[in-house]
């Protein structure tokens, strides 16, 4: 399966690397702010496509599951070109599930500080939230019958998808972000995700934002907590 990635290098030498990726139904331009933000703070810039999204191939989505081992080759693909990298990942709705996800995997040292901005404690949770708020469906046997045929067509189980249990593995200090008025992913999820965590973390509450609404609605707050939480981890 082939991967895309688009790649921002700055013009001069620099060890500083942010990994920043898109959310559902997305694809990386639509990180272009995000991407931005890092690439003028200093950063080089890498924006993947996840599976079956944009340039990537792949028949199925990951939901942030499967794309947690294409962002351990980004990583490598990082350190391989530069050894001494220190890298911020930073992930939105989807992208969030993704970094958490990658999260709890075993991370080389280069992996200095997450960002999660809206991410889901699991993917069995936020369908069986969708399934309900959407459509007013239980979750059994709806979502059960959904991942018999997701572990035959895409591969994984969708109750084994679990950003929660994840984070909970992790060694790397993470950053919670979330709108207290997002009804796509439920802000509920957010202490949840933070309770879990045993590293340095810490929890960002954007008031009036919507789902991957929270930089667009208080890009002062956002930014200055994403500066302050990264700094105290890089170089």
């Amino acid at each position: 399966m082939k991967l895309y990635a688009a790649d921002y290098k700055q013009p001069t030498k620099t060890n500083k690397w942010a990994i920043v990726v898109h959310g559902y139904g997305g694809q990386s331009t639509d990180m272009a702010s995000w991407t931005r933000h890092f690439y003028n703070k200093g950063y080089n810039v890498v924006t993947p496509d996840l599976r079956g999204y944009g340039k990537s191939q792949g028949d199925y989505i990951g939901m942030g599951w499967d794309d947690r081992k294409d962002m351990l080759l980004w990583i490598a693909k990082i350190i391989q070109k530069d050894p001494q990298a220190e890298i911020v990942l930073l992930g939105v709705s989807m992208g969030g599930a993704t970094v958490m996800n990658t999260s709890g995997e075993k991370l080389p040292s280069n992996v200095k500080a997450i960002v999660e901005d809206c991410g889901f404690t699991s993917t069995g949770d936020v369908f069986a939230y969708q399934l309900k708020q959407l459509y007013g469906l239980p979750k059994f046997p709806v979502l059960y019958a959904a991942n018999t045929v997701v572990k035959m067509r895409a591969g994984y189980d969708i109750f084994k998808s679990s950003a929660i249990k994840q984070v909970a593995k992790s060694k790397t200090p993470i950053l919670f972000i979330h709108g207290d008025k997002d009804t796509f992913v439920p802000f509920k999820m957010l202490n949840p995700l933070y309770d879990a965590a045993k590293v340095d973390k810490e929890k960002l509450i954007v008031h009036g934002a919507g789902h991957g609404e929270s930089e667009k609605v208080n890009p002062d707050l956002y930014w200055s907590h994403v500066w302050d939480f990264v700094g105290k981890y890089m170089s």
